[in-house]
């Protein structure tokens, strides 16, 4: 029996936030910080970046981690509206040993020993690990409501027509950067100025970023900014209504 019916009238939009943020920045300039700041959100650390931080925070060294607390959560019953994984540059690498594993499970792959998935001929290891890569991200996407992906900045230097210009994109391999951007709600670039931790989502030549969200798109807010009395802050309330 057929269950979809055709639209008469335009159908109200159902989602206002961004259900899968991704941030990225230069090192040092803060997005750690800003996500501690965040109320009721778990910050996975993948690489130490909250020792000096208060926050909701939980140390992943592996994939055995990850799986670790996916359960917990869920035994738990969910009480974090938000999940951060910091930095998701390193999630590329802790996804390597199932990447072999997802390619040893194919014919071809059965008799493979090595180490290193990207090693194979023809750059044909770059497939299981974005298969292995999104797998993962799809089981953390259960954790909350929201998840953020914060990530590190990678400068590109690119010939445009006989003229170099620069290009900042998130730090991650090929076409797991583009289809980690193209599957986001919204893509923000963090910077640093007088001061102040700003988030842009305008997209440009030179920055990858941009967002689904109608109060996101084209905006730049001050995310955290230091007061008079040396306490911080944040405005997370512009990014999540």
């Amino acid at each position: 029996m057929n269950t979809i019916e055709l639209p008469t009238r335009a159908i109200k939009a159902t989602e206002v936030n961004p259900k899968r943020l991704v941030v990225y920045a230069k090192p040092k300039t803060g997005k750690t910080t800003a996500l501690a700041g965040l109320e009721n959100n778990l910050i996975l650390d993948l690489e130490d970046g909250t020792d000096y931080l208060d926050a909701l925070k939980v140390k992943i060294r592996s994939l055995d981690d990850l799986k670790e607390v996916g359960t917990k959560i869920k035994e738990a019953g969910h009480p974090y509206k938000f999940v951060s994984i910091d930095p998701v540059t390193v999630l590329e690498d802790l996804v390597g040993p199932l990447a072999i594993k997802l390619y040893r499970d194919t014919p071809m792959g059965a008799k493979f020993s090595g180490d290193n998935i990207l090693k194979l001929a023809n750059g044909a290891g770059y497939l299981y690990l974005r298969q292995a890569f999104f797998q993962v991200l799809d089981y953390i996407d259960t954790f909350a409501k929201y998840i953020i992906l914060s990530g590190h900045i990678i400068d590109k230097k690119l010939d445009d027509n006989g003229s170099t210009v620069s290009a900042a994109n998130i730090d991650l391999t090929g076409k797991i950067r583009t289809m980690i951007c193209s599957t986001a709600d919204a893509v923000g670039y963090i910077y640093r100025k007088e001061g102040k931790t700003i988030i842009s989502f305008i997209s440009n030549d030179e920055i990858t970023c941009g967002a689904r969200c109608e109060h996101l798109r084209n905006q730049e807010i001050v995310l955290v900014e230091q007061l008079n009395d040396g306490k911080f802050k944040y405005n997370w309330d512009k990014i999540y209504k």
